[in-house]
């Protein structure tokens, strides 16, 4: 890093941190007790805080980990400050653990750009500082910084096992994909990403010095013809079928390999993936929730996907691939008729946006979800067009650990697409200058309309004297 760089970097940082305690202290003060999931998530962190570490909410349906470190951060510090009474392991102290996640989060997502496109020599630092922060305010992700929830911690140690990862430190990865479990159970698909990551590139390898002796160069791992899908299963079977391959694979993946054998034995020990209340959180083949994740990816893509030369090149391809397309819209329409499910959290609670998407867009007709179908052929396309600078085999490994994290889940929740974005949004290429200003711009105005809703535009249930806030 450049020493104009780091000063600008340090000082967007220093800039977004000073901000956030504003925004935080606005938020304390009009939300002084625990919302939401956090009348189940602080009530635990407290007990943890005296002592009973054998007191367990039954409703939490993740691991401790945020527990465990607020208490590992806080009583430290409570310490060393002389700190004592309520003040310790208050809402507030809780909370601010997930600002400094988000501190966190912002200092990795530069690292993990400037790692991912270091081979880019157009990039400029300047534009690595913006795209790092237009990330770290992203705004699903931003709005929790604020409040006492795993996303941020989540988000932290799975970004932090990934950077370790493209560095080659994989004991180091899988040890914080480890700590990434045990704040969210679903983020052992990120380990297996890691994984995927390394055979991904020892494919990627092979497959070149395979077209490198056939000294066919019309062939390439970056096309999507048929003829060549077919060509590179071929080779993939061929090469996971040798045990020569299969052992260097796994000399280089062995401590996510142990990683991903002690999830299994917690699945089968635990009875299942979920801790605590099981009866809402039950898995299912949600397909549609496929589609929900790559219209979500289109909506915060705005600036650089749903451009008129986006579109024009989406209707050539249309055109030029009538057959291709007709069957997966056909296909699409049969995983929405069969596949579709919807929780009764997302009827019942009028507190998220997303019983409002569904009311007014799904709710509107029976025909309305199918009628969608030509939107999602588009941000499908959309989403695939922009990571065609990755191998065909990174793709692959991404869209199954992608098909991992979203269909199993019963619920629309948008909390549930905050990591396969990031990892997306990371990988993709550069945007010109004006569209990553334009991107920033959206996601302040998306954060600040939904800070404004959350804070000002309040509201009762008949049956409750509870003041109820909107939010993500």
């Amino acid at each position: 890093m450049e020493r104009a760089e780091a000063y600008g970097f340090s000082g967007a940082m220093s800039g977004a941190f000073l901000l956030s305690c504003l925004l935080f202290a606005a938020v304390s003060r009009r939300q002084r007790g625990p919302y939401m999931d956090e009348v189940f998530h602080v009530p635990q962190a407290q007990a943890y805080c005296h002592g009973r570490f054998l007191q367990w909410d039954p409703m939490i349906t993740t691991l401790p980990g945020l527990y465990l470190l607020s208490v590992g951060v806080v009583k430290p510090a409570a310490w060393l400050l002389g700190w004592t009474g309520s003040v310790v392991c208050s809402v507030g102290m809780l909370r601010f653990i997930n600002l400094l996640f988000s501190a966190g989060n912002f200092y990795l997502l530069y690292l993990l750009l400037f790692k991912i496109h270091q081979k880019n020599k157009a990039v400029s630092g300047f534009q690595r500082i913006l795209s790092a922060l237009t990330l770290a305010a992203f705004p699903t992700l931003y709005f929790f910084t604020f409040l006492y929830y795993t996303d941020p911690g989540s988000v932290f140690f799975t970004l932090f096992s990934y950077l370790m990862c493209l560095y080659g430190n994989h004991k180091t990865s899988a040890l914080l994909g480890f700590c990434g479990f045990m704040f969210r159970q679903t983020n052992i698909v990120w380990t297996v990403f890691c994984a995927g990551n390394v055979v991904a590139e020892k494919l990627n390898e092979a497959w070149k010095i395979e077209l490198q002796k056939k000294k066919d160069e019309k062939i390439s791992s970056r096309k999507g013809s048929f003829s060549d899908l077919t060509r590179i299963l071929e080779f993939l079977v061929k090469y996971l079928l040798s045990p020569k391959n299969l052992v260097t694979l796994t000399a280089l993946t062995w401590p996510y390999i142990i990683l991903v054998s002690l999830f299994f034995v917690f699945v089968f020990i635990n009875g299942g993936i979920v801790v605590g209340d099981r009866s809402s959180h039950e898995a299912c083949l949600h397909f549609p929730q496929l589609f929900y994740f790559l219209s979500f990816t289109v909506f915060f893509s705005l600036p650089h996907l749903l451009t008129p030369a986006k579109i024009r090149k989406f209707l050539l391809s249309l055109k030029k691939h009538p057959v291709q397309y007709s069957l997966v819209a056909v296909i699409s329409l049969f995983l929405i008729w069969k596949f579709t499910y919807v929780h009764k959290y997302l009827l019942a609670d009028n507190r998220h946006y997303t019983f409002y998407v569904w009311r007014k867009v799904f709710q509107r007709h029976e025909l309305v979800k199918y009628l969608l179908v030509p939107f999602y052929l588009f941000a499908g396309w959309s989403f695939a067009d922009t990571l065609k600078s990755k191998s065909i085999f990174w793709i692959l490994m991404y869209f199954v650990c992608l098909l991992a994290v979203t269909v199993p889940q019963k619920l629309l929740e948008f909390r549930y697409f905050i990591l396969p974005f990031l990892i997306y949004r990371l990988n993709i290429p550069f945007l010109s200058l004006h569209r990553q200003l334009m991107e920033l711009a959206f996601y302040i105005l998306v954060n600040a309309v939904t800070f404004y809703l959350f804070l000002n535009r309040t509201f009762q249930w008949e049956n409750s004297d509870e003041v109820q806030r909107f939010m993500w």
